[in-house]
C-alpha cells in the first residue's frame, strides 16, 4: 500500500527534521515531479530525481530497474523530453522540479511513459537514504513499539538504520490505527492531527 510507505517515509522525514532543526533526511522526495507510475521516491534535494515505488532487492533486480529507467529515458526522448541517462543507480536528473510542473511538454511525455517508470527496489532505497543518527534511530524504533502497542499491531519494524524498505503493508484505516496515530505522532514530532491513518 503506497499511501502507507509514504506515511513511513515522511515519519522517518520529520523525525530526521525534529531532531536536527535542519532538516537533514527530511528531504525525501522534494522536488519530485509525480507521475501515474509514482510512489514514495528516493533522496530528494529541490532537483528531480524520477523513480517509482517499491520493490525487492538484489543485483539483479537493480540492473533490471536501471534497464527499465533507460527504457523510460528513451520514451521521455520519444516525446521530446531532453532526458539524461539514468546513473547507476537509476536516478534521473530532469531539473527544477517548479519549472518541469510549468512545462506541457514534459507533463504529456510523463502522461504517456508513465507506465514505462519502474517501481524503486528497496536496495535502491537502501543505497539513497539518508543516514540517520543514533538518536534519530531510536525514536523511529518508540514510534513503531507505540503504534503496535496502541490500536497497529501489524505496524512494521524498521530495520537496523531506522528505515522501512519494500512494499509494506498495514492497515492505516481503522479507527485504532488512526488512534495510535494521535497518541504516537509527538515521539516523531509529527502534529498529532498529522499522523499515519489520515492518508
Amino acid at each position: 500500500m503506497r499511501t502507507n510507505r509514504v506515511l513511513l517515509a515522511a515519519a522517518a522525514a520529520v523525525t530526521a527534521f525534529a531532531l536536527t532543526g535542519c532538516g537533514g533526511g527530511g528531504d525525501d522526495g522534494a522536488g519530485k515531479i509525480p507521475t501515474a507510475a509514482d510512489g514514495p521516491s528516493s533522496a530528494g534535494t529541490g532537483r528531480t530525481t524520477a523513480g517509482g515505488g517499491s520493490g525487492g532487492g538484489g543485483k539483479d533486480e537493480v540492473a533490471a530497474y536501471v534497464e527499465a529507467k533507460r527504457a523510460w529515458v528513451k520514451c521521455l526522448r520519444e516525446n521530446h523530453v531532453d532526458a539524461p541517462d539514468p546513473d547507476a543507480n537509476g536516478q534521473v536528473e530532469l531539473g527544477d522540479a517548479r519549472t518541469l510542473k510549468k512545462n506541457p511538454a514534459f507533463l504529456k511525455a510523463s502522461r504517456k511513459c508513465s507506465e514505462l517508470n519502474p517501481a524503486v527496489p528497496a536496495e535502491i532505497e537502501r543505497r539513497l537514504a539518508p543516514k540517520l543518527t543514533p538518536e534519530q534511530i531510536k525514536k523511529q524504533f518508540e514510534f513503531a513499539d507505540c503504534m503496535q502497542k496502541n490500536g497497529a499491531p501489524d505496524f512494521p519494524d524498521p530495520e537496523p538504520d531506522g528505515r522501512v524498505y519494500g512494499d509494506v503493508q498495514w492497515d492505516s484505516g481503522t479507527a485504532a490505527a488512526k488512534q495510535a496515530a494521535r497518541t504516537c505522532a509527538p515521539i516523531i514530532g509529527d502534529p498529532v492531527e498529522q499522523g499515519p491513518g489520515k492518508g
